[in-house]
């Protein structure tokens, strides 16, 4: 077994009595991390040729000078001396041919990226904290390495069975064709059998519509998943015979957030908290007869001044109530898209940053960056899950 190297106490004193400043300390640290790379260069070397730097050559081939090249680690700036042999064939493992950068370095620049820090502000953090000079050019190569870590991700297998999938869709700034055009952002997040939720994919079109979030629906089922209990969610047209088109035996949910939201744009500030509090009575009634009890009320005391909002609920019933069928304290993560919600303004907040993008790629890139980061808060199950499995067991005969 190699034996680690220790720095004897001593010989640290000794080192710290006579460079006290940090920064020229720093230095010789620097110039250590140099000469301990070029060593396992030259001993890399060694095992290639098969003999020692001072010993004689047993073979055709043999050492060629060396070739210096800048490298960028964690904290410095190196120039490195790497030795070369006459054929060619040598390829150093520590620092690579064509390498410039030791890991973790493209990892803090793609951290920087992905919290929606501009080409410019990742040069300046770098160049302020580590005395790096980095070109937009270097740093859009590091981030185009994420494509490829998204589209695997995009074509990941998924579940077989998610209990609950939250769909929603936002507005993206484009440019295409020199014009810069709004398009539509897709989102899936699903709630697997462990009560935790997870990203199923990003899709993005021109517009909105039911037609397309059918292909999305079918691309889930194509990779793989043959179940959904409960789809929540907005009042897009045609969602609910988009999701039932591909899974019949969906129930489709209407987010209650959006239904409030939607039906207060019709109430004037005066009467808005007094309304707000009458349609919650609908919502959080023990039982769809009740519900329906509070909708009549609600319908008596508000139809001569807003009789749209009565009409609405009526309209979309169906996709209201069936919430109603699961205990108190698990409604809240059937009934509305917040989760969803919750991932869409993070994405926003970064997404106010960029303006506008290139293309769509860069979209991609951003935004599962920023929802990888968003998923590492996602530890805990929903509240209560094991409650709500038993629920989904009895209405869904599994």
């Amino acid at each position: 077994m190699t034996k680690r190297m220790k720095l004897k106490s001593e010989t640290l004193a000794d080192i710290l009595s006579h460079y006290s400043k940090p920064e020229d300390l720093m230095e010789v640290l620097a110039g250590l991390k140099k000469a301990v790379i070029e060593k396992m260069m030259e001993g890399e070397l060694d095992h290639h040729l098969g003999y020692g730097k001072h010993e004689k050559s047993v073979a055709n081939n043999c050492r060629n000078g060396s070739s210096s090249k800048t490298v960028y680690t964690d904290t410095d700036v190196l120039e490195i001396e790497t030795p070369r042999d006459r054929d060619a064939s040598f390829e150093p493992q520590v620092i690579k041919k064509g390498q410039t950068r030791f890991n973790g370095f493209d990892d803090k620049i793609i951290s920087m990226y992905s919290r929606g820090m501009s080409m410019r502000e990742i040069q300046g953090h770098l160049q302020e904290m580590y005395h790096v000079e980095v070109s937009p050019e270097l740093i859009s190569t590091v981030t185009d390495k994420v494509i490829d870590d998204v589209i695997a991700w995009q074509n990941r297998p998924l579940d077989s069975v998610y209990p609950i999938l939250y769909l929603d869709a936002m507005v993206v700034k484009v440019r295409e064709n020199n014009q810069i055009t709004n398009k539509s952002l897709y989102i899936a997040i699903g709630v697997n059998m462990d009560g935790h939720k997870e990203v199923l994919g990003l899709w993005m079109a021109k517009n909105e519509g039911a037609k397309f979030w059918m292909s999305i629906i079918a691309e889930i089922k194509n990779r793989g998943t043959e179940s959904i209990y409960i789809a929540c969610v907005d009042g897009l047209k045609g969602f609910g015979e988009a999701i039932n088109a591909v899974f019949p035996q969906t129930i489709v949910q209407r987010c209650i957030v959006h239904m409030v939201r939607n039906s207060l744009n019709y109430v004037p500030w005066k009467d808005k908290k007094e309304v707000a509090l009458d349609l919650k009575k609908i919502y959080t009634a023990a039982n769809e007869a009740m519900a329906r009890e509070s909708l009549k009320t609600f319908r008596e005391k508000w139809d001569k001044d807003y009789p749209t909002i009565a009409d609405s609920w009526e309209r979309n019933w169906q996709e209201i109530i069936p919430f109603l069928a699961f205990p108190a304290s698990i409604r809240k993560a059937i009934y509305t898209t917040n989760a969803i919600e919750a991932a869409n303004r993070q994405i926003r907040k970064i997404l106010k940053t960029k303006g506008s993008f290139p293309n769509d790629e860069a979209v991609f890139k951003l935004v599962f960056l920023s929802l990888q980061n968003a998923q590492k808060k996602w530890t805990m199950p929903i509240r209560d899950w094991k409650l709500a499995l038993n629920q989904f067991a009895i209405l869904f005969d599994c």
